[in-house]
């Protein structure tokens, strides 16, 4: 990519749902951004945005039928940036369960993601979170509210950093039970709640991402 231009962002359209205000905040972000399931495309670009609505059982059956699973391993193994968002975060951990099914994920990340314990169910609405002083996702945002939509979410971080690797930020909310609302970890980072449903603060959370894209 010429020096000087916006990074390529591919949102990876594999049939999770209307994923248009995300291309939207991205390009609000900064980003130059495409919509589209093109395998090829999706290896290229300089940042994968993953979205995910639903079920996590849909949403893997979706991402192995397109093979998209395959094209994030791939940019993982290689060192190029991933985001997920949503049901786009909960498949990069090993298992899903939602009423009584067990769902295998894509296994980037040890865990399983389960049903909140909390009164009031699905957790809709805004709220804060508890990130690390050295978040880059977060930075100038650790005052901020995000926008959460879901009733499941991984609520233990089991993986230890190895070394020469650097340990994972892990952000924490509460609705219930504490639960992982955010990871940053290598090239592969994840949200639970929704930034281009964020407002403001949402769109300066993907601008801190597209500015660890590399466009060499």
């Amino acid at each position: 990519m010429t020096k000087g231009l916006s990074p390529t962002v591919v949102v990876l359209d594999y049939g999770s749902g209307n994923v248009h205000s995300a291309v939207k905040a991205l390009e609000a972000a900064g980003a130059t951004v495409e919509l589209t399931g093109d395998r090829a495309r999706a290896l290229e670009a300089d940042g994968l945005v993953v979205p995910g609505v639903g079920a996590f059982s849909a949403v893997m059956e979706q991402l192995n039928a397109s093979r998209s699973a395959e094209v994030i391993d791939r940019r993982l193994a290689g060192g190029r940036k991933v985001l997920g968002i949503c049901v786009g975060m909960q498949v990069l951990f090993e298992h899903g369960v939602e009423r009584g099914i067990d769902t295998e994920g894509l296994g980037e990340w040890p865990g399983a993601v389960t049903e909140l314990d909390a009164p009031v169910l699905p957790h809709m609405g805004w709220n804060t979170v508890d990130a690390p002083e050295d978040s880059v996702l977060f930075a100038g945002l650790r005052e901020e509210r995000f926008y959460f939509v879901h009733s499941y979410a991984a609520q233990q971080w089991t993986l230890e950093a190895t070394h020469p690797f650097p340990a994972p930020r892990v952000t924490w909310s509460e609705h219930g039970a504490r639960f992982v609302a955010a990871v940053e970890n290598g090239p592969l980072s994840a949200t639970q709640f929704h930034p281009e449903k964020s407002g403001e603060a949402g769109i300066r959370l993907l601008r801190n991402w597209v500015g660890t894209l590399s466009t060499d």
